[in-house]
Formats: structure tokens, sequence, C-alpha cells
């Protein structure tokens, strides 16, 4: 897993990494040497993270003030939060580089406070940086990270993971950006961590790469892994992770899935198309009570549910050959949900 970088309380997180792979893992294969697949150390089910009432001050500086949250083996947490809401604490807490104040805090049945050799073993961190000689190989490289771990993968299988096969003979320092970040997945993945944190993974990459990387880490999960997510891409959040946390100015203030959080899934539907010529609002099957927005020939409003009202307009639309032009149908998206939830309330030290 690597050391850490030593960092100062007040300067800027340096854990940036992404990764990019194109090899899709064989949901099959469970996490490797499968006698080591337990429900980990004190754990009576399936909870891989445990936080409790989690505090943490710089100062006078209220970092976190109670933070709670659960992750289940096998999926995804997306943390989300604006810069300066506690994401960063929480992580490194959880990582057992920064002590908290107060609380509980429970990574695969254990306490990361105590930096147990064991719990380390089954974590995985993706760093910002290689903290790996440039003028090793990839293969070298890989090869000298695993002899730290009890049961590592083999080295070729991670370096084919991480789509690196190609430069497996290429000396670190010849290698690209995006081929850089794929090596400190690979570090993080030599040890056959069975938790993996994986810090705004994706910053900086090309759509193709983005889905390529995403396409990884759905297949670390279907092999039974458990990952932590930190992200500012809404989109990103919404195709990965199982469960969402948002915290603001040190708290959680909301928990669940992608599209149920913060009752998205309750929200108000929106309904958008364009007046088809020769047609006024009064001539359109819209029940009363509503009051539509027009700008530019397009009428946009909103209601509960639309279902019966979607089967009306498009009734219409069809008898009368008056087609809906640019007809949407949408709620509140995850990036609303999240705006609403931290607006500008955040504290910054």
């Amino acid at each position: 897993m690597g050391r850490r970088p030593v960092r100062g309380s007040t300067s800027p997180r340096q854990r940036r990494s992404c990764i990019k792979g194109t090899n899709y893992p064989d949901p099959r294969r469970r996490i490797g040497n499968a006698n080591r697949y337990d429900r980990g150390v004190g754990l009576d089910d399936d909870t891989v993270i445990s936080v409790r009432g989690l505090t943490k001050s710089y100062g006078s500086f209220q970092a976190l003030r109670g933070v709670d949250f659960e992750l289940r083996r096998g999926h995804v947490l997306a943390l989300l939060g604006p810069n300066g809401a506690g994401k960063t604490t929480t992580v490194e807490i959880l990582e057992g580089f920064r002590r908290r104040d107060g609380g509980e805090v429970s990574v695969l049945g254990a306490d990361p406070s105590h930096r147990d050799r064991a719990l380390r073993a089954k974590v995985g961190i993706v760093l910002q940086e290689c903290a790996v000689d440039p003028y090793l190989t990839v293969t070298e490289a890989i090869t000298q990270r695993s002899v730290l771990y009890p049961h590592p993968r083999p080295a070729g299988e991670v370096i084919d993971l991480v789509g690196l096969d190609a430069k497996r003979d290429a000396r670190v320092k010849t290698l690209s950006g995006g081929q850089q970040r794929r090596l400190d997945l690979g570090l993080a993945l030599i040890g056959d961590p069975e938790l993996i944190f994986l810090d705004e993974p994706t910053t900086g990459f090309d759509p193709t790469a983005r889905r390529e990387s995403w396409d990884l880490v759905k297949g670390l999960c279907a092999e039974g892994r458990t990952v932590v997510l930190t992200t500012h891409y809404m989109d990103e959040a919404q195709a990965l992770a199982d469960q969402v946390a948002v915290i603001a100015a040190g708290k959680v203030v909301a928990t669940g899935t992608p599209d149920t959080i913060g009752g998205r899934d309750r929200g108000k539907t929106t309904v958008r198309f364009v007046i088809p010529p020769g047609v006024s609002l009064g001539d359109l099957p819209l029940p009363s009570g509503i009051c539509p927005t027009v700008r530019c020939g397009a009428v946009e409003f909103s209601l509960p549910d639309a279902t019966a009202l979607l089967h009306d307009l498009t009734g219409w639309s069809v008898v009368s050959g008056k087609p809906l032009a640019g007809l949407t149908v949408t709620r509140p998206s995850l990036e609303d949900v999240y705006l609403s939830l931290t607006g500008a309330e955040v504290d910054h030290p």
C-alpha cells in the first residue's frame, strides 16, 4: 500500500489520481485466495465501513461534526461535497492517516487509527503520484511492491488489468501522465485489497478514458471488492455508486442511492415540448391548475405525476397529426439534488 506523503493540515490534498483500464475483470474471480474472502474481523455481516458520530477539529475549526454512514461489501460509496466540506478529512481518517477527535470508526472490523498491518494489507489507496523509482520498468515496479503483501496478485495479471500490457518493459519515467495513473492503480491493486480508496479518479480524462475507468471499477466490485470514491462529477457518481453520502459543513446531510437521495425519486416531473405551428396553448389538453411557462415557442411545466397528462398529450398529438417536437420528461438530476442539499453554506478553515 505504500507510504503516504507527509502533508500539513492546511496544505491542499495531494492524492489526486486517475485510472484508465481496458480489461474488464472476470466477475467469477472473487478476491484472491478465496479463504481470505471473509466478513472482516469482528463483523457479523457484510459491513465494511461503519462510521458513527465522527468528529475532527483543527484548532477552532470543526471539520467534522458528527458524521455517520455505513458501506457494505462489494458496493461503491460516492462521497460528495463542496471543497472544505469534510470529505478529505473523513477519507484520511478511514485510511488511518489522520486521527479523529471523537466517534466510532470501523474499517473491515478494525479501528484504522491503530494502523494495524493486517488491515493495511487489505486496503488499496491510489496515490496522486507514482512513489517508485523512475528507472524501474513497469513490471519491476509492480513486482517490487508485491513483496510487501502476504498474498499479492500475480504482477502480470495486474499489469494486464490496468491496461499496461504494452508498457510492461517500459521505464516509469517514460510513461505518459495517463499511463502513470494506470500504474498508480496497479500499485494499489497488487496487494489484492478488499477495500479501495479512489480520490477524483477521472479528473482530466477524455470521455473514452472515463468510461474505461468506470468499467474497471465495476469489474473490481464484481470481484467482491468495495470502493470509496470521491468525485465532483455527478454523472460519475450516478454511473458507479450504489450509495451516495453528501457532506456539507462537516455533516452528512443526506445518504441514499443515486436515484433516491434527497427525495429525488419523489421530485416533480418536468415536461417540455415545442408548441406545434398553428396551435395555441388553449388548444392543448392541459388540466386546470397547471401554470406552464412558454419561452420561444416551447412550453414547460412541472407536476408530481405526469403519467395521465402524457397519455392525453401524446394521444392528442397522434389524433391531430401535430407532433410535439422536442418532447422531454425529466426528474431532478443528481446534480440538482446535490446543489439543493449543499447550497453555499460551507465553512472553510
